[in-house]
C-alpha cells in the first residue's frame, strides 16, 4: 500500500456560509438547515476531554467525512441494508446555493435527510481499554455489566458489549444502563438500537481487522425518520472521532496500545498534566501533524484511497 500522502488542502476551522442559512455547530460539524436536507460540514476541530482544541489537525474534516461514506455505502450495499442518512458527497448534486462555496465544501461536506436524533449515544466495546478498563479494574465491571475476572487492559472481551450513554450538549456524557435507555426510548426502539449497534459493529470489526485495524470500541448515532419513523445510522460513523483505532499488527493486551485516533492528543495531553479545565492548550506542530498522519493512514488502510 502506499504512503498516505501528507494533507496540502486548506485547514477549515469554521465556516462562515451566510448565504446557506443559519449555521449550527458542534464540536467538529457546521451544520446548516437547507430546508428538506442538512448540510454537514466536517472541519478540522479537534476536541479532547469536551472540549475543543485551539489548534485544527490538516485535513481531518476530510477524513472523517471520506470514512464516513465508505462506510455508509458499505453498510448500505449489504443484503439487510444498514439505513442512513447520507444522501450524497456530490457537490454536483447538492443545491445549487452550495455550489459556489466548492473549494471549502469539497470533500469534506455531507448532504444528509432529516431524522430526529436519539438522545443517546451508542457504544459497542470490543476490547477493554479508555474508561471501561477504569471501571473494570475498581468493580469488575463496565457500565454495570458483569466481565469475568482477571481480564487485562486492552484485552479482548469474550463477546462485544452495548454501553449506551446521554448525549450531552455540553459537558460530559453520562453511562446508562440498557433499562435506563429502555425508559428513554420505548423497549422496542431501544432493542432495535441494540441490536443494529452490535451488527455493524461485529461486521465492521471483521472488515477493518482483515486490513490490519482493531476496532477497539466505537460510538454510533441514530434518528428517527419523521415521516416513516424507520431507525436511521447518523452522524458520522466508523471514524478516527468516534472509534478507537489500533493497529493489528503488535497488538499485545496487558498494557495501552499504539492508536490511529485522537488518543494520541489525549495522551499528549496527560503527559503535559493539563487540568482539562478551560482554556485548552495549544498543540505542538509536531503532534499535529503526528495526528493528522494517523488519521490520514486509518482512512488508507480500511479505504485503500491514498488522497
Amino acid at each position: 500500500m502506499d504512503k498516505p500522502k501528507r494533507w496540502e488542502g486548506p485547514l477549515v476551522l469554521e465556516t462562515h456560509l451566510e448565504a446557506l442559512g443559519p449555521r449550527e455547530q458542534g464540536k467538529v460539524r457546521d451544520i446548516y438547515d437547507l430546508g428538506d436536507a442538512l448540510l454537514l460540514v466536517a472541519t478540522d476541530r479537534i476536541s479532547a476531554f469536551d472540549l475543543v482544541l485551539p489548534d485544527g489537525i490538516p485535513g481531518k474534516g476530510f477524513v472523517l467525512t471520506q470514512l464516513s461514506k465508505f462506510w455508509f455505502d458499505w453498510l448500505g450495499s449489504m443484503k439487510d441494508a444498514v439505513a442512513h442518512h447520507l444522501v450524497s458527497t456530490d457537490l454536483s448534486k447538492f443545491p445549487e446555493p452550495c455550489r459556489r462555496f466548492k473549494e471549502i465544501l469539497s470533500g469534506r461536506s455531507m448532504l444528509v435527510r432529516k431524522a430526529k436524533p436519539l438522545p443517546v449515544e451508542c457504544i459497542v466495546r470490543g476490547y477493554l481499554s479508555g474508561s471501561g478498563w477504569k471501571e473494570y479494574r475498581q468493580t469488575g465491571t463496565v457500565c454495570e455489566l458483569p466481565l469475568p475476572a482477571g481480564l487485562r487492559e486492552s484485552e479482548k472481551l469474550p463477546e462485544p458489549i452495548f454501553t449506551p450513554s446521554t448525549k450531552a450538549v455540553e459537558g460530559h456524557d453520562i453511562n446508562i444502563t440498557f433499562k435506563k435507555m429502555s425508559e428513554m426510548l420505548g423497549e422496542a426502539v431501544a432493542e432495535e438500537v441494540r441490536l443494529m449497534s452490535l451488527k455493524i459493529y461485529k461486521r465492521a470489526s471483521e472488515f477493518a481487522a482483515a486490513r490490519g485495524i482493531i476496532i477497539a470500541d466505537t460510538k454510533f448515532e441514530f434518528g428517527l425518520d419523521p415521516k416513516t419513523g424507520e431507525l436511521v445510522l447518523i452522524d458520522e460513523v466508523l471514524t478516527p472521532d468516534s472509534s478507537r483505532f489500533w493497529p493489528k499488527d503488535g497488538y499485545a493486551p496487558g498494557g495501552s496500545q499504539p492508536s490511529f485516533d485522537k488518543q494520541y492528543v489525549r495522551d499528549f495531553l496527560d503527559s503535559i498534566r493539563w487540568n482539562r479545565q478551560p482554556p485548552a492548550p495549544h498543540l505542538p506542530k509536531e503532534v499535529i501533524q503526528k495526528t493528522s498522519d494517523k488519521y490520514f493512514e486509518a482512512m488508507s488502510r480500511l479505504t485503500g484511497r491514498v488522497l
